[in-house]
């Protein structure tokens, strides 16, 4: 553990987290973690815990963090896209190599309809980007 601990905690949890002012400046030299506030990140709701208002320098970290947030788990979110193509790949290759008359039985259907969704979805919004690029013929 670093000597230098920072100055907030966020406990993450589903859709935001629990925000902690952390202090060890106290007589025991120990780690002590005052609760200040919730943070939902999917409304960007702050709620000060208890009658506590929050200052200047905790509502910039919590904004700070929310950023910083938002951002990771876009990345994340953009990662398991692309982790599913590999599955996809995957799954190619095991259908045509390995997979019995059996299992194939079991997967086919499922497997055909989720992909025929996921094309209907992809095209559309395809179809939608491409005629938003186009340009207007005059007199539309």
């Amino acid at each position: 553990m670093s000597a230098e601990l920072p100055e907030y905690f966020f406990r993450v949890r589903d859709n935001g987290a629990f925000v902690f002012r952390v202090d060890t400046a106290n007589r025991q030299r120990r780690i002590e973690m005052d609760h200040i506030a919730v943070v939902n990140i999917r409304n960007g709701q702050v709620k000060p815990q208890g009658q506590r208002a929050l200052t200047e320098a905790d509502t910039a970290a919590i904004d700070a963090w929310m950023a910083e947030r938002a951002a990771v788990l876009e990345a994340r979110r953009i990662d398991d896209i692309l982790r599913a193509v590999d599955h996809l790949n995957h799954t190619a290759h095991w259908a045509h190599s390995d997979a019995t008359d059996a299992q194939l039985e079991e997967v086919t259907d499922a497997l055909l309809l989720a992909m025929h969704d996921l094309r209907t979805v992809l095209v559309r919004k395809k179809a939608d980007r491409l005629m938003q690029d186009m340009p207007r013929k005059a007199g539309e």
